[in-house]
């Protein structure tokens, strides 16, 4: 069996930048890059708002940088997945698909995953930057004085509507009931934004465009009804599903899977083990607050870890 000192699971922001940190405190660090590796900043095309890239920076090569940074620190990058833990007894027990690894110390960094709508045509168009996106603060600027849509009916999807309404010409909103999930306060924003228009029970069929998309099919699900609208941006806000299952059972989460810490740290319920980027955020759900909670989780062990060393720390759970 593995022991490890630090184990981080996952790669995106988050874990890029708790293994840095944790590198630079002289931890022997192990990430496993799980089953997106880079996350999700690896489906993004230009990324503008990250500091320190004045003209931009395409995803996948940011997240090239933050893994070449990361071995620089001699981080042992890995491929692979976790699939089971055991948090019950320490070391903690973490399973790398059959490899079990001990560990002094566990990051979770394992993100969340944006719903589809599970069109073959959404896929082909956001795979290739061809104007789908399930974020409008990322992407929405590109789309700056144009006409787009947006699917969704809860306070995600008014909020980002709301965005992309200061920014486009006109922004179109699916919405597959007769009625809106969110707030009243995000209900009243956007039925009385002029530029927004909201379209109820209306589900959609196809997104049009071979390599950039130019429009999109509709029909109403009540009168059967199908009408196409041109737009050049396509944006699905109907939520996120954190990577977190295999911690159910040992990491306190909420009841949509997302995990909790004890405020003012990275710290979950079970010691030695910290949290970090879109797996406990689902308020901001931006690269560089991920990349900030990443800092804090690497921070958190190092101390928990000088403290165990020091003998100060129970090693049972």
């Amino acid at each position: 069996m593995e022991k490890v000192e630090c184990l981080i699971i996952g790669s995106g922001p988050a874990g890029y930048t708790a293994a840095i940190y944790a590198a630079r405190a002289d931890l022997k660090v192990v990430m496993y890059q799980g089953m997106e590796p880079g996350g999700q900043l690896m489906i993004t095309t230009e990324v503008e708002n990250y500091p320190g890239f004045p003209n931009g920076v395409q995803g996948p090569e940011m997240m090239e940088l933050f893994k070449k940074q990361a071995e620089r620190f001699n981080v042992d990058i890995r491929s692979g997945m976790a699939t089971k833990v055991d948090f019950n007894t320490y070391p903690l027990k973490v399973w790398i698909e059959d490899k079990e690894i001990e560990a002094e110390s566990v990051i979770v960094s394992t993100g969340a995953s944006a719903k589809w709508l599970g069109l073959p045509s959404e896929l082909r168009l956001r795979s290739n930057a061809g104007g789908v996106s399930a974020c409008a603060v990322c992407d929405g600027f590109f789309y700056r004085g144009q006409e787009v849509a947006i699917v969704g009916a809860g306070d995600t999807a008014c909020e980002e509507a709301s965005y992309l309404a200061k920014i486009c010409k006109k922004v179109t909103m699916i919405v597959r009931k007769d009625h809106f999930r969110a707030s009243k306060t995000m209900v009243h924003r956007v039925t009385n934004t002029p530029n927004i228009e909201i379209l109820f029970n209306t589900e959609t069929e196809e997104i049009l465009g071979e390599n950039v998309v130019t429009g999109a099919r509709f029909k109403n699900n009540v009168t059967n009804e199908t009408f196409e609208i041109p737009i050049t941006g396509f944006f699905v806000a109907i939520g996120h599903v954190p990577n977190t299952q295999i911690f159910k059972g040992f990491l306190d989460m909420d009841e949509l899977g997302y995990l909790k810490v004890i405020p003012g740290s990275t710290k979950t319920n079970i010691k030695g083990v910290f949290v970090s980027g879109d797996a406990q955020d689902k308020v901001y759900r931006q690269a560089i607050t991920a990349a900030g909670t990443g800092c804090m989780a690497a921070l958190d062990a190092e101390r928990f870890l000088a403290e165990l060393h020091a003998g100060n720390v129970d090693d049972s759970i």
